[in-house]
C-alpha cells in the first residue's frame, strides 16, 4: 500500500482558497457582515475499534462544539444515519409504501437479521465532564442540555458509543455487490447543523446530507490486512499492535468523514502538477476489462479536476480518492464511493459527477435535505460540460438531456416545486426529475437569461463568495444580480417556487408584422430568428420588463414585454418567410411545436 501523507494547512489558506485562483481576479468579495452571515463550528476527535469478523465497532468521540449563532442553545441533537437500517425504520417503511420504490432499496430492509442490520448505540454522554440525558428517537439522538449553551459558548461532549455495519443496502455497508468489504459513510454520530432557521435534525429516509463544517481527527484500528482510503490526509505511518493496525488521519475544514476498506484493494496515485495527489482504490480480482478501466481513470479524471478548478473556482485540498464501494456513486469529503464493474464511459460520468460534487455541495455546502436541487442540478450542469470538453464530438448544448427530462417531467401532470423537501416527493422519479433535470436546467437556463458569459462570473463569484459555508437558493441569483445589476427574483419565483411553465408561441405573421403569445404563466426574456423571403436572416432579442436590463447580445434589441401583456407585436424590416423563438433551444419552454412558423 502506498501511503498519503499531508501535514494539516491551515484556515487562512482555506477560507481564502479563491483568491490564488485566477478565475476570481478582480471579483470582489461579499463581506459576511453585510447580510449577518453566521454558522456553527465543530472539532471532532474519534477513536475506533473495528472488529472485521463480525463488523461491530467501538467508538469514542470528543467534540468541542462552538456555538456562533446569537441564540441560547437548550437542545442539540445527532445523526444516527445506521439505525435507519433496521426493520420497521421509517426509511423501510417508506421503500415499501412509495408507489415507486428505489430498487436498491425496496423491501431489502424489512428482512434484515439481527447480525445484518445496521446500529449505533449510545452508551454515555457527557456535557463538559457531566452526564447529560438523551434518547435515541430512530436516526436522531435527542439531547437534553444540562446547561444552555450561550452565544459564542463552546462546550465539550464526550460520547461512548458501539455500532454495527449493516449489509450493503444504501451508500453504506458492508460486502457490497462488488464485494467491497466496508463503505463507512455516515458512519458516526454526527452533531445535526443548526443555522437561522433553527435545527435540522432531519430523520434520514432516503435523501442526502447537511452537517456543520469544522475539522476531524480520527484514529481507526482495523485488521493489518485491510487498505484503508478516504478523507483526509494520512499521520505518519500506521501503527501496528496484535494483528491490527492504526491509520491517524485528520481532515480540516470539511463537514464530514468517509472511508472504505478491502483487503484486497489496489492502490494507485496520480500527481497532478500544481495540484492535489489523486489517489484510487479497486478490488484486485476484477475483471481485466474492469482493471484496464482503472487504469486509464487517472489521468483524465486529472482533467476533470482542472476543468471544475478554472471553471467553478480552485480545489482547496491535498488529496482526493476515486473509491470503489458503495451503491452507485455517492460524493464525500475528498473522496467518492462508486461501484467499479462499469464500462470505461460509464466509470469515467460517474466519476465525473461525483467529483463535480465536491464542488456544488462539498465547498458549497448547501442542505441536500432541503434543497436537493442546489447539489445535484449544478453538479449535473457543470459535470455534463466537462464531459463535453473531453470528447471529440462537442454536442452544441451538453445539458439538452436535461431539458428532456425537465419538460418531461413540467408535461407529466406530477411535477413537485422545487422547494419540497427531499424526503417529501410523492414519487421517486419525480424527485430525480426534479433535483437533476430541473436542477441543471435552472442553472443552463439562466445563461439563456443573463448570458453565458455572465453564467459564467455568476458561478465563479458564488465560489468566491460562498465556499466553505451553507449557501441557500436565493444566494445563487443573489449573486447574478450583483454580477449582471437586473433584476431577477422573478426567475428564481417562478422557476423554483411553484410548478409556473415557459410556453411562447408564434400567433400571427402577416407581411412584416410578427404577433407572439405568452401562453404559459412564467415570463422570460425572449430571443427571436427570422429568415426572410429574400433569404436573409435577422436575430431579434425582446427583453423582459421586469428584468430592468438587457443580457449581451448582438442581435437586434426591440421593446420590452411586460409580462401581464399575454401578446406582442412588432414589425420587421421586410417581409418575412419564417420565425423561430429561442433556435437555442436554451429556453426551457414546455410547447416547442408552437415555436416555429413557416410560410407556406
Amino acid at each position: 500500500m502506498k501511503h498519503f501523507i499531508f501535514s494539516l494547512f491551515s484556515f487562512l489558506v482555506l477560507s481564502s482558497c479563491g483568491a490564488s485562483n485566477p478565475s476570481t481576479k478582480g471579483i470582489t468579495k461579499v463581506a459576511d457582515s453585510i447580510n449577518g452571515y453566521w454558522q456553527q463550528h465543530v472539532d471532532y476527535s474519534m477513536d475506533i475499534d473495528m472488529d472485521v469478523n463480525n463488523y461491530q465497532y467501538k467508538g469514542k468521540q470528543k467534540l468541542v462544539y462552538t456555538n456562533n449563532s446569537p441564540d441560547v442553545l437548550n437542545r442539540v441533537y445527532y445523526h444516527l444515519f445506521f439505525n435507519a437500517f433496521q426493520p420497521g425504520s421509517e426509511m423501510d417503511v417508506r421503500s415499501r409504501t412509495i408507489k415507486d420504490p428505489s430498487p436498491k432499496i425496496a423491501d431489502r430492509i424489512s428482512k434484515l437479521q439481527p447480525n445484518e442490520i445496521g446500529y449505533i448505540k449510545v452508551n454515555g454522554l457527557k456535557q463538559n465532564g457531566t452526564s447529560i440525558s438523551y434518547e435515541t428517537v430512530g436516526t436522531v439522538l435527542e439531547v437534553k442540555l444540562n446547561q444552555p449553551i450561550q452565544p459564542g459558548e463552546k462546550v465539550t461532549f464526550d460520547m461512548d458509543f458501539d455500532a454495527q455495519v449493516p449489509v450493503q443496502i444504501r451508500r453504506s455497508g458492508r460486502d457490497n455487490e462488488e464485494g467491497v468489504a466496508l463503505s463507512m459513510s455516515q458512519w458516526y454520530p454526527k452533531l445535526a447543523e443548526y443555522d437561522d432557521e433553527g435545527w435540522h435534525a432531519d430523520p434520514y429516509i432516503g435523501r442526502e446530507f447537511h452537517g456543520v463544517w469544522g475539522n476531524f481527527d480520527v484514529k481507526l484500528t482495523i485488521d493489518k490486512n485491510y487498505v484503508v482510503g478516504g478523507t483526509g490526509y494520512l499521520q505518519g505511518e500506521p501503527t501496528k499492535k496484535s494483528g491490527k493496525k492504526t491509520h491517524h488521519f485528520k481532515a480540516p475544514n470539511v463537514h464530514d468523514f468517509t472511508w472504505a476498506a478491502d483487503p484486497d484493494f489496489i492502490h494507485d496515485t496520480f500527481q497532478m502538477p500544481n495540484g492535489p495527489l489523486l489517489h484510487f482504490y479497486y478490488k484486485k480480482d476484477l475483471e481485466q476489462a474492469y482493471l484496464d478501466n482503472w487504469k486509464k481513470l487517472p489521468a483524465e479524471t486529472a482533467k476533470l479536476m482542472d476543468f471544475f478548478s478554472t471553471h467553478v473556482g480552485q480545489y482547496p485540498y491535498k488529496q482526493y480518492s476515486v473509491i470503489q464501494g458503495g451503491d452507485g456513486g455517492m460524493e464525500y469529503a475528498m473522496c467518492t464511493l462508486i461501484t467499479g464493474k462499469r464500462k470505461y464511459g460509464s466509470l469515467l460520468g460517474v466519476t465525473a459527477h461525483e467529483l463535480a460534487h465536491t464542488w456544488f455541495q462539498f465547498l458549497l455546502a448547501s442542505n441536500e435535505s432541503k434543497h436537493e436541487w442546489m447539489d445535484e442540478g449544478f453538479t449535473s450542469y457543470i459535470s455534463a460540460l466537462a464531459m463535453n470538453s473531453l470528447k471529440d464530438d462537442k454536442n452544441p448544448n451538453p445539458l439538452s438531456g436535461s431539458y428532456r427530462g425537465y419538460i418531461g417531467l413540467a408535461n407529466s401532470g406530477y411535477e413537485q416545486p422545487l422547494t419540497t423537501h427531499s424526503d417529501r416527493y410523492k414519487f421517486n422519479q419525480v424527485y430525480g426529475a426534479a433535483a437533476y433535470s430541473k436542477g441543471a436546467v435552472f442553472l443552463a437556463q439562466l445563461g439563456y437569461v443573463i448570458g453565458d458569459d455572465n453564467l459564467d462570473k455568476t458561478i465563479k463569484k458564488y465560489f468566491y463568495d460562498f465556499s466553505f459555508k451553507h449557501p441557500k437558493p436565493f444566494d445563487i441569483i443573489r449573486t447574478a444580480e450583483r454580477v449582471t445589476d437586473f433584476e431577477l427574483d422573478w426567475y428564481f419565483i417562478d422557476f423554483a417556487q411553484t410548478t409556473n411553465t415557459i410556453d411562447y408561441g408564434i400567433n400571427t405573421v402577416e407581411g412584416n408584422t410578427i404577433t407572439l403569445d405568452r401562453i404559459g404563466l412564467m415570463p422570460m426574456p425572449i430571443d427571436l430568428s427570422v429568415t426572410y423571403t429574400d433569404g436573409t436572416t435577422e436575430d431579434f432579442y425582446i427583453p423582459l420588463q421586469m428584468m430592468r436590463g438587457e443580457k449581451p447580445t448582438s442581435a437586434t434589441i426591440i421593446n420590452d414585454w411586460a409580462w401581464a401583456m399575454p401578446t406582442y407585436s412588432f414589425d420587421a424590416k421586410k417581409a418575412v418567410k419564417s420565425v423561430e423563438i429561442d433556435h437555442s433551444k436554451m429556453m426551457a419552454d414546455v410547447n416547442r411545436a408552437n415555436n416555429v412558423f413557416t410560410l407556406e
